[in-house]
């Protein structure tokens, strides 16, 4: 009986192993496409946001919304969303700020679990700019980039019409930054690159969002 449960239990960890892992690393046998390859797309920028975003609300506005034909991206900071699901890491006593809704839902009807799910948040509509004007909508699908590591998201918020640069706690660790929405954060360095017209099935599971970001960064950097 000892032996039957440590092959299940070295199974299941085998398995677990191999969902935490992008899809084209788990299955397909291609390596994950790179940071460095990401962006050496989007090093210039065609302007599609009327002016420019602020990082913070008392900081100049130095952040424009860049666009191509299959993506729109932008370069900034990284403010901690802790909103959604009320988890032991986001409710009211770790985020003075927290809110129980995302702007956007899982296909599962509820709000996103921010400590879970990571997603990015994107700027309000605006005269500035509109996100679902460019084939940005919730449970679209993102690629973020910091200190060489590519991670994928959803669309998941909405945030300030005038402000840019905040992803969710989950996002914040798998990206090696310090989470707390108190104190966390990062004040620079963050590429975020939203796929237009895509979306995550389902949008609460980050291995959706993973399989479906490798495929469309794959043709994005010109691969097959």
């Amino acid at each position: 009986m000892r032996t039957r449960l440590l092959v299940l239990s070295a199974l299941s960890t085998a398995a677990l192993l191999a969902a935490a892992l992008p899809a084209t690393a788990a299955g397909e046998g291609k390596d994950p496409v790179g940071a460095a390859e990401l962006l050496a797309k989007v090093k210039k920028c065609t302007r599609i946001s009327q002016g420019k975003y602020r990082t913070d609300q008392h900081t100049a506005a130095t952040v424009p919304v860049c666009g191509t034909d299959e993506v729109v991206f932008w370069k900034a900071d990284m403010d901690i969303d802790c909103d959604g699901r009320v988890t032991a890491v986001c409710n009211t006593r770790t985020d003075p700020s927290f809110q129980p809704r995302t702007a956007f839902q899982g296909s599962d009807g509820r709000y996103l679990d921010s400590s879970r799910v990571p997603y990015v948040v994107v700027p309000g509509p605006s005269r500035l700019w509109n996100y679902a004007k460019a084939g940005i909508k919730g449970g679209g699908v993102a690629a973020v980039i910091h200190g060489g590591k590519v991670r994928y998201a959803v669309v998941g918020d909405t945030g300030p019409t005038g402000i840019i640069g905040e992803g969710s706690y989950a996002l914040a660790k798998s990206l090696g930054i310090d989470p707390d929405p108190r104190t966390g954060g990062t004040p620079s360095g963050v590429t975020y690159i939203l796929f237009r017209n895509s979306r995550a099935s389902p949008v609460q599971s980050p291995a959706a969002a993973t399989g479906a970001g490798e495929a469309l960064a794959r043709k994005f950097v010109g691969g097959t």
